[in-house]
């Protein structure tokens, strides 16, 4: 038994273009079984070529004999609807900045809330479509500043970097941080199934205090020793001692950074064209020194770097050295 009566050689060949070039899988897959219906084949054949049912060739044919080319294509409001609605996913979203981690908890609430079992991978796709991804948290300041210092002081430095980008002043920004070989551990590209591992153990701290102006100059001081005011003050003066020009150093509020041994320099420095200018409490991102430790512990160092002391050191010094040349940052 056949289902199809003879098509005139312009509906076949209207068929034969729907199989090979229609965009839609399912249009191909109809008119190809209209074509192969004309040849003779039986409905046992159809059934192992296309891998359905007796029901849903006859509903092809159906279609086809009463819309015609129309009835090729799916009608609208066919399928399954989508489990979850834009509400929903919408709803999913805020969920997410919650819980950042926590993919069960969010499944939870789907359950609890709205009585949907839906699987992680659903949960996934859905954040993904959202413009959410998976990436490392970044650690930032532990308060917000207070909005009326902030907005000062931005204006303030600002106001500070027209006048260094007019050469009527040096702006520079300084900073501390410390290296051990407990490393920042970074993502990388890894074979599936292998897990790269890095070295980590108890070691001395290789600390650096750095001043870093908006055309890439950085000074670094690099010691083993432990970072106080008496070791900021020395760095500052003999990084002042090469400074012709009024200089103005942007710094945050830390203790060793305000103690009074700081202040009881203040006029000294002052009177050498020295001046301190103090970022607002909780503001690491006005810092632009802190990119550049950020780029070295989680972009430059090697992980061979962190197989012994001596080679951390090594490695620490050379990003030092080559900042500007061979290790450089767009201050856009």
């Amino acid at each position: 038994m056949q289902f199809m009566r003879e098509l005139n050689p312009e509906t076949l060949r209207l068929l034969q273009r729907l199989y090979r070039q229609s965009r839609y899988h399912q249009v191909r897959q109809r008119a190809h079984c209209l074509i192969l219906s004309t040849q003779s084949l039986t409905i046992a054949q159809l059934m192992s070529i296309f891998g359905v049912t007796r029901k849903t060739l006859y509903n092809w044919f159906n279609a086809w004999e009463e819309r015609g080319v129309v009835g090729l294509y799916n009608r609208p409001g066919r399928g399954r609807k989508p489990t979850l609605t834009s509400v929903h996913k919408e709803q999913i979203r805020e969920w997410a900045k919650q819980y950042p981690k926590q993919l069960k908890q969010i499944l939870q609430k789907v359950q609890d809330e709205w009585g949907i079992v839906v699987s992680k991978d659903t949960i996934k796709r859905v954040l993904k479509a959202m413009r959410m991804s998976w990436h490392r948290l970044r650690r930032v300041a532990g308060g917000k500043p207070q909005q009326q210092e902030y907005a000062e002081k931005y204006k303030q430095l600002e106001e500070l970097k027209q006048l260094d980008a007019q050469d009527e002043i040096e702006l520079y920004y300084l900073d501390e941080t410390g290296f051990c070989l407990i490393p920042y551990v970074p993502y990388g590209w890894q074979p599936v199934g292998e897990t790269l591992g890095i070295p980590s153990r108890r070691s001395q701290r290789l600390n650096v205090v750095g001043l870093l102006n908006r055309e890439r100059h950085l000074e670094a001081y690099v010691s083993e020793q432990s970072i106080t005011s008496d070791v900021v003050i020395t760095c500052i003066e003999r990084f002042c001692r090469q400074k012709s020009k009024r200089t103005v150093i942007v710094l945050d509020q830390s203790s060793i950074h305000t103690s009074d041994a700081i202040y009881d320099k203040l006029e000294e420095w002052r009177q050498q064209d020295i001046e301190l200018f103090w970022l607002p409490s909780y503001s690491p991102q006005l810092n632009l020194i802190e990119i550049v430790w950020r780029f070295m512990k989680y972009e430059w160092i090697e992980l061979s770097a962190y197989s012994s002391w001596q080679s951390l050191v090594d490695y620490v010094e050379k990003v030092l050295r080559e900042f500007g040349d061979n290790y450089v940052i767009n201050f856009a």
